[in-house]
């Protein structure tokens, strides 16, 4: 593979994202712009808030929207015993949806959106010279 042909990143574009999920709003959704560039969503935590119901509280995400894709419990809460979790490279590919499955929180998500714009360099031609090969046949 000839590395110097292959696009190389110009620039990183960091966004952090949050969202609440409680009895009144069960979902949140993170979505981006259909465009060419690559994104990257990362989860980073879930905490209960100070006045949470004293119960368990499951949150689910899907990724990819589609008719294949199903809900998956990523993490409980407990006021008593797990308030918060701490993710460490959970990489999901947008859209995402949050749902509070049960307890009716407040739970809070935080997230990191990245995207990654590529710069693409120029193939190099190569230039010849136009001028006719030398002649070697006086030579001996």
């Amino acid at each position: 593979m000839d590395l110097s042909l292959s696009p190389s990143v110009s620039d990183t574009v960091c966004v952090l994202w949050g969202c609440e999920l409680n009895d009144t709003q069960r979902n949140a959704v993170f979505e981006i712009a259909e465009d060419l560039l690559e994104h990257q969503f990362f989860i980073r935590t879930m905490c209960l808030s100070a006045g949470a119901s004293k119960e368990m509280h499951v949150v689910e995400v899907q990724d990819r929207v589609g008719e294949y894709c199903k809900p998956v419990p990523i993490a409980t809460l407990h006021p008593m015993c797990q308030p918060m979790v701490s993710f460490s490279g959970f990489e999901l590919m947008p859209p995402v949806i949050f749902n509070l499955r049960s307890g009716q929180g407040p739970l809070f998500i935080s997230g990191q959106h990245l995207t990654l714009v590529y710069e693409e360099e120029e193939e190099e031609e190569e230039v010849f010279s136009s001028t006719p090969p030398l002649d070697h046949s006086g030579l001996q």
